[in-house]
């Protein structure tokens, strides 16, 4: 264990953090799935099916975010080697808003079926992307600012990492503020979020195991 400088708190190895948070993403990465209802007329079954696209389209949105989410997640405890109590605590309340997008999915997808509420639901679809975006800058900038991070990352890394932490959080804002004007647009821009969010981030590679820095 060590203590990160200034902090005068006890610090840690992250991998049990990481460990356990893969753990909350694979949970509710599957329970998307669960969220689409079979139709129940055997009848007409294949129309039953068609009429669903809402709900593919919501989930496949959802899922794929919930990966780069977890993709982006690793790239930062690459370079957070040491986490404390504030750490731990941050990256709990990220947790909590990626367990909830379940749920704003199945609003989502009830709203594009229904064609009643759209706004309201794909803003509040936005909103709850945006939230854990606030909770990724907020885990970054915290482990930044109490020298965290691994010496081998670099400034200029450090700083292209937290640059596209801080547009995911002004990009998901503008299309949680779309959703409400006008839906499709709204869900095009977080789709559009999606892809971009997949490629790498220059300077991430983690490099050579190092000590945290301060420890």
């Amino acid at each position: 264990m060590s203590s990160g400088a200034g902090s005068g708190s006890v610090s840690r190895d992250t991998m049990r953090l990481v460990a356990f948070s893969d753990g909350v993403f694979a949970i509710t990465i599957t329970l998307l799935v669960l969220e689409i209802t079979p139709p129940t007329d055997g009848e007409n079954l294949l129309h039953g099916l068609v009429a669903l696209w809402p709900s593919y389209l919501a989930y496949a949105v959802t899922f794929l975010f919930i990966g780069q989410v977890w993709v982006n997640h690793h790239v930062m405890f690459d370079h957070i080697r040491a986490a404390d109590r504030i750490v731990l605590l941050l990256n709990t309340v990220l947790l909590m808003a990626v367990a909830f997008l379940p749920f704003a999915t199945s609003v989502l997808a009830d709203a594009l079926r229904s064609g009643q509420g759209q706004r309201t639901a794909v803003g509040f679809y936005g909103i709850a992307f945006d939230v854990i975006a606030l909770t990724f800058n907020a885990v970054w900038q915290y482990a930044r600012r109490c020298r965290l991070l691994s010496e081998g990352l670099g400034s200029a890394g450090a700083t292209a990492i937290g640059r596209r932490f801080q547009l995911a959080l002004a990009w998901l804002a503008i299309g949680a503020l779309l959703g409400v004007l006008l839906p499709v647009a709204g869900v095009a821009v977080i789709a559009a979020f999606n892809a971009f969010y997949w490629l790498p981030i220059p300077g991430e590679s983690p490099g050579p195991r190092r000590p945290a820095i301060g420890a």
